[in-house]
């Protein structure tokens, strides 16, 4: 008599455990808490409020903008070199309790990734790696106030938030550790190629915006009516030179002569060519060759945000530089920032 053959096993597919599914979301709210915290820094940063109050981390010595006039009398007494303006103030600290806040929820993000460390997709180094950065940044929020807006301060800062979004948002993707052979292929390597020369990007736009230098070129596609003006790129990008000023200057309104600005802003715009390059060239390399649904509709979205941002660049530098479009350009090149971090993210799952 023929045996029959083994009955087949079936096996019910098991979704992600209830604690995975709150540490995600709880991830997603980290992620766009700390995008609005980038956007309003960015904010504060344009519209001159960084130094709204001259101490930290309260504002003229309380937790709140002093509002009655015995306030504001002694604030006034206490920081004789810095008069109130209300508005700037109530920015740069609605600015730094959102940031207070993301520090809590990252906080508690960590807690619960050591809770749920057994689970087999709970990412556990990357939410308590991320604690000591929101320290940093806070360090960092201090100096760039304490240190009157010193751009290698500011710039640092602005990395590390873009550093505490990226990490967030790779985190609210998860679970994601498998990887397949796509992680090699020629579309892996092109996304990561292309979120290297935007980080590379986005560190030159927080040096043009902290030398006060985007509006060194007032004009587009030239610069000064000339495709190459006179520049200074030793002094535009000696990190130590702005540290160089008179003791007890701020950098409000820049130190730099005007030839290092104009070498900066050159530089910043050079790069945006080389992103815009690599991003359309992945974008079609992402649409057109990919089996994938979601890695082509990515490759679509990162056209389409490219296509803004220069829209939005371009425009900045034809109107004089308006506030809203400034911090656009910050809020677009974030969302550049998570697009490519997506891509990367696709092409390395089992899909």
């Amino acid at each position: 008599m023929a045996k029959r053959p083994p009955a087949k096993k079936y096996y019910r597919y098991r979704g992600p455990s209830t604690e995975l599914i709150r540490f995600k979301k709880l991830a997603l709210l980290a992620t766009f808490l700390a995008l609005v915290v980038v956007v309003l820094g960015a904010y504060t940063r344009l519209s001159d409020a960084g130094l709204g109050c001259p101490d930290w981390p309260g504002c003229y010595g309380r937790i709140s903008v002093p509002a009655t006039a015995s306030d504001i009398s002694s604030a006034q007494q206490a920081f004789p070199e810095r008069p109130l303006e209300q508005a700037k103030a109530w920015i740069e600290m609605v600015h730094r309790y959102l940031a207070g806040t993301l520090g809590l929820l990252v906080a508690a993000l960590a807690l619960l990734a050591l809770l749920n460390r057994k689970e087999k997709k709970q990412p556990v180094l990357l939410p308590v790696l991320l604690v000591p950065l929101i320290v940093s940044q806070a360090l960092l929020g201090m100096w760039t106030v304490t240190l009157l807006l010193k751009p290698v301060i500011v710039v640092a800062h602005l990395l590390g938030g873009m550093a505490t979004l990226a990490l967030l948002w790779w985190l609210a993707m998860t679970p994601a550790r498998e990887q397949t052979e796509a992680g090699n292929s020629l579309l892996a390597k092109a996304s990561l190629l292309a979120l290297l020369v935007l980080s590379a990007q986005v560190t030159l736009g927080g040096w043009t915006s902290s030398n006060y230098a985007a509006l060194a070129c007032p004009d587009f596609p030239t610069c000064q009516d000339a495709w190459w003006p006179e520049t200074d790129f030793g002094n535009g990008f000696d990190l130590h030179h702005p540290l160089d000023a008179e003791p007890g200057n701020d950098y409000a309104g820049g130190v730099l002569e005007h030839p290092a600005r104009v070498a900066i802003h050159l530089s910043h715009r050079i790069g945006a060519l080389v992103v815009v390059a690599v991003n359309l060239m992945l974008g079609f390399l992402l649409f057109s060759r990919s089996e994938n649904n979601a890695v082509a509709q990515s490759g679509i979205a990162l056209i389409s945000i490219t296509a803004i941002q220069v829209a939005v660049g371009i425009a900045i530098v034809s109107f004089g530089l308006p506030l809203l479009l400034a911090t656009a350009h910050n809020g677009m090149a974030a969302l550049l920032l998570l697009s490519l971090l997506t891509t990367n993210r696709l092409l390395r799952l089992k899909i």
